[in-house]
């Protein structure tokens, strides 16, 4: 069952944004980055981000470069709807990791008038479409494509390559487990 949501309506028009690349790419620095000028043209912001990703801190979203802002952990996609509030910018960070009602959670905030910025991976370890961010990617009407450096070879990378040994798609980790590489040196790691 699908709960709806308990915002009011607002007058202006709401819309989707995309920010998304490979690990260590800047995602959540620009997601940050966004939701501070929405705070300096003094909009009402909320920032959700899914309690499983308690890397750096439980209640905060953290970037690689340490900035940080206060953020609300929820366990499902379904509880954004509730919690948002009188927010008129709503922000999700590692939004891979929601189950399949994000789509639907991102729909109706902007339906309803809200600016959505959501920040995630666009592939995971093996270099395949990772979560619901194809489908997002598809309704947003800004998509925004970071992207790292390549930890071998200087180029620009968008891969996220694992370099510890766990099978499972979701795993969360930093530096220790993963590295960014650009599309040939991903390749050739792959075929070693």
């Amino acid at each position: 069952m699908f709960i709806e949501p308990t915002f009011k309506e607002k007058k202006q028009s709401g819309w989707i944004e995309v920010i998304c690349g490979s690990m260590f790419s800047g995602k959540t620095e620009e997601l940050i980055r966004r939701i501070n000028r929405a705070k300096i043209a003094k909009q009402e912001t909320i920032i959700f981000k899914p309690a499983i990703d308690n890397r750096y801190h439980s209640k905060h979203v953290v970037s690689h470069n340490a900035n940080a802002i206060y953020a609300t952990p929820v366990q499902k996609s379904e509880e954004i709807l509730m919690k948002v509030g009188t927010a008129n910018v709503v922000g999700i960070d590692e939004v891979q990791f929601f189950d399949e009602f994000i789509i639907e959670v991102c729909r109706k905030l902007a339906n309803h008038g809200i600016r959505v910025m959501v920040a995630g991976l666009d592939m995971d370890y093996k270099g395949e479409p990772f979560g619901y961010m194809p489908q997002l990617m598809s309704i947003a009407e800004f998509v925004t494509k970071v992207h790292a450096i390549c930890i071998k070879c200087g180029n620009v990378a968008n891969f996220s390559h694992r370099i510890v040994r766990v099978d499972e798609q979701v795993y969360i980790g930093e530096t220790d487990s993963y590295e960014a590489l650009c599309r040939k040196c991903f390749c050739e790691v792959e075929t070693m």
